[in-house]
């Protein structure tokens, strides 16, 4: 069963935020979720051009309140038992269906706990999308039923049905009228819900009479009043369950690509993929380094990154995505937020199964001191592990300001710091000018620098995501202590 926890500490304890309110969004196909999760945040946050694959997170602040809302990809849909009977009597007697059997779900596909460890703690609010414009069968209803009860216990209590598309309803039909005429099964959902419905126009949000936004949050307040204050959190022991159902599913699909690279070889397969997390300290430069590697400002530079951001595109025949993620405190890992360090491991989770590179990001124009070394590797090590080394890379940015001197050149005036920490990333390193996104030659030479690595290491290709980077209470050793040198057993095997 799933744990509740109080909502009542969501505050910053400094007062710096307002209290916070999380929401996660849950849906079917073309159901809305997407352009639903915009109309809350009040922007174009998420892509609606595209089906979602994987969860992602936005944030506004409504009526002083700041708001975090995550879409999700679109739920599976169960097969029906009764078409598949008949889909079978029909084979048998070698007519063919009317009913195609559903598609099996995809191995990248995710579940909603993924959704659910995005917005730490855990969701105030759980918001079914149901179209009006579809019809609400019991299909859909058990499929309602599946993705909530991959949360676990308990998240009924926490969960609203929004409905989309009111604006396509007959002239003088209110909500009430359709559910009561929609039939059972959607009669059944907003039971399940505690009678907690919404209705949605996703054409109004530019309008200036709009309100719905508005009486949404005050229905979400009524619900965590209701449940005396309470979110929903997801428990570990689930979490661990689905990890184990992805590594195995995702251990399949690398078992299927290598076979299809193989047919493939001599006439050229689909875009390869590489995972890169970047890393480093604050205003280091890593949301530059991030566009400049995939030709497009994905990610907003020159603010400070509080959440972890991933996007993804084709770069030079590779298809490459990269997360982007708060940077660290430069002088010891204890003056890194606590949420800093989740987050950091939250952005590798992101990257599933794992991450091949941890891009750490230094300026050129940054001289590196023993302390700074020092607390750079003991972020890397406490979060990810003694086998990070083995992923990491120097990713030097601004270099632009070498104007016309080698970086070779500049690693030898660096002094015996900065080459004690190539030495620690088996001297992997690389430089890019991230002024101008799409226009540098040298991504290219980054990415086959990144295909040495993941050759170099054979079996050990991506740094495996662990289950602790998914948990809420992660440990970390660094809390009571502070490595005084980098870590001496860690070298490349």
């Amino acid at each position: 069963m799933a744990a509740v926890s109080s909502a009542s500490d969501t505050g910053d304890p400094r007062g710096r935020h307002p209290p916070e309110r999380r929401l996660l969004i849950l849906g079917g196909p073309q159901s809305g979720k997407t352009c639903t999760a915009n109309t809350i945040l009040g922007d174009e946050v998420f892509d609606t051009g595209t089906e979602t694959t994987h969860s992602n997170v936005g944030q506004t602040e409504i009526y002083g309140r700041r708001v975090t809302v995550v879409d999700t990809p679109a739920w599976a849909i169960p097969s029906d038992p009764e078409n598949d009977t008949e889909a079978e009597n029909n084979d048998n007697a070698g007519a063919e269906s009317d009913n195609p059997p559903q598609a099996p779900p995809s191995l990248d596909s995710e579940g909603p706990c993924m959704g659910a460890i995005l917005c730490p703690p855990g969701p105030h609010a759980i918001l079914l999308v149901v179209s009006v414009t579809q019809p609400f069968t019991d299909t859909q209803r058990r499929a309602a039923e599946e993705q909530l009860g991959a949360l676990g216990g308990g998240t009924w209590r926490y969960s609203m049905v929004l409905f989309t598309g009111v604006d396509k309803l007959p002239k003088g039909v209110f909500i009430e009228e359709h559910i009561a005429n929609t039939g059972e099964a959607l009669q059944w959902l907003v039971e399940r819900c505690g009678s907690r419905y919404h209705p949605f126009d996703n054409t109004r949000k530019e309008t200036e009479d709009n309100t719905q936004v508005p009486e949404l949050m005050e229905k979400v307040e009524e619900m965590i009043t209701d449940n005396q204050g309470w979110y929903f959190e997801v428990n570990e022991l689930i979490l661990l369950e689905e990890e184990q159902a992805r590594r195995a599913l995702e251990e399949e699909r690398m078992r299927m690509e290598e076979h299809a690279r193989q047919r493939e070889q001599m006439i050229g397969g689909p875009p390869r993929e590489l995972r890169l997390l970047l890393l480093g300290w604050k205003g280091v430069g890593k949301s530059s380094v991030g566009n400049s590697i995939l030709g497009r400002r994905f990610f907003e530079s020159g603010q400070e990154t509080e959440l972890c951001l991933r996007r993804q595109a084709l770069v030079s025949g590779r298809r490459v995505t990269i997360v982007d993620t708060p940077g660290w405190d430069w002088f010891s890992v204890r003056r890194t937020p606590k949420r800093i360090r989740q987050e950091s491991q939250r952005g590798a989770a992101l990257l599933r199964p794992g991450p091949h590179t941890l891009l750490l990001v230094l300026p050129v124009v940054s001289s590196l001191t023993a302390r700074k070394r020092r607390t750079l590797l003991a972020h890397i090590e406490t979060l990810f592990g003694d086998s990070a080394c083995l992923h990491t890379m120097i990713l030097f940015s601004c270099g632009d300001w070498l104007g016309r001197t080698p970086i070779e050149e500049h690693i030898l005036r660096g002094g015996r710091e900065l080459q004690r920490l190539l030495e620690y990333c088996g001297n992997y390193y690389h430089v890019l000018d991230s002024k101008t996104p799409g226009k540098d030659r040298s991504v290219s030479v980054l990415l086959d620098k990144i295909e040495e690595m993941i050759r170099e290491n054979g079996d050990k290709a991506f740094l495996p995501i662990q289950t602790e980077w998914l948990s809420e209470e992660s440990s970390y050793s660094s809390d009571n202590t502070e490595p005084e040198d980098d870590c001496r057993g860690c070298q490349l095997q």
